[in-house]
């Protein structure tokens, strides 16, 4: 008997015939930095800091992403045909397993990376924007649990919807090779996060995630593989912010 091996599912880029392109990713994105100032003005007006309030942290981790994914899936709906075609989303068996492996992988080499990058810029400054926010802040279980579960599980789809799925679209749309793009929505992913110090750690967070969807040719195994690697950062949010572990 032949033996059965896995080859990746889409040798080629399928052909894309929705409207939507490469400007409905940059109007997404501008929704999502117009989004993050307003919730910062809105705050300042009424002398609140983001470094002390956990409601602020909450509401400007979460709500902007939120937003502009809502309007990703509604730009999927009006210019296209919809999220399951469009995004190629999925999470079916195949997905799980094919991002479990992906995720394992790049968290064994974010944890390599990170190690590295610490040693060389200091602990303080390999903190993601996050980390930073809840540095020395003490949050009730319930907040607490809620950014956990937010950084673990949630955060990873919004992000993937936007990244791997609208963007990867958009590149596709423009009858780029494959690898082509799943370089440039590697770069642009790292880039996007505005952490320009860790612009370099956050591409090796970035590439076992893009091999995922490249792999699979389906949003679903990304998505998984971005959890998992999204897993240990987050606990380590939840025991700082619990009061369990020293920041």
């Amino acid at each position: 008997m032949t033996p059965v091996t896995e080859t990746p599912a889409e040798t080629t880029p399928r052909i894309r015939d929705h409207k939507w392109g490469f400007g409905a990713f940059l109007l997404v994105f501008g929704v999502y930095i117009l989004t993050a100032v307003v919730i910062g003005t809105i705050a300042r007006m009424y002398g609140l800091n983001k470094t002390d309030s956990v409601a602020v942290i909450l509401v400007g981790t979460m709500v902007p992403t939120a937003l502009t994914t809502l309007l990703a899936l509604l730009v999927t709906k009006l210019r296209g045909n919809g999220p399951k075609i469009d995004l190629r989303w999925s999470y079916t068996r195949a997905d799980v397993k094919a991002g479990f492996k992906f995720g394992l992988l790049g968290l064994v080499s974010t944890t390599i990376a990170g190690t590295v990058w610490t040693k060389v810029v200091g602990e303080e400054a390999a903190k993601s924007s996050i980390g930073q926010l809840v540095n020395d802040l003490s949050m009730p279980v319930a907040a607490a649990i809620t950014l956990f579960i937010y950084v673990w599980l949630i955060g990873p789809v919004f992000e993937e919807i936007i990244y791997r799925g609208l963007l990867w679209g958009a590149l596709e749309r423009l009858n780029m090779g494959r690898w082509v793009v799943f370089g440039l929505t590697t770069v642009i992913f790292a880039i996007s996060h505005l952490e320009p110090l860790r612009t370099s750690l956050l591409l090796v967070v970035g590439i076992p995630i893009g091999l995922a969807r490249l792999y699979t040719g389906r949003l679903g195994a990304s998505i998984v593989a971005h959890q998992i690697n999204n897993f240990v950062p987050a606990l380590a949010i939840l025991l700082t912010t619990l009061g369990v572990m020293q920041p």
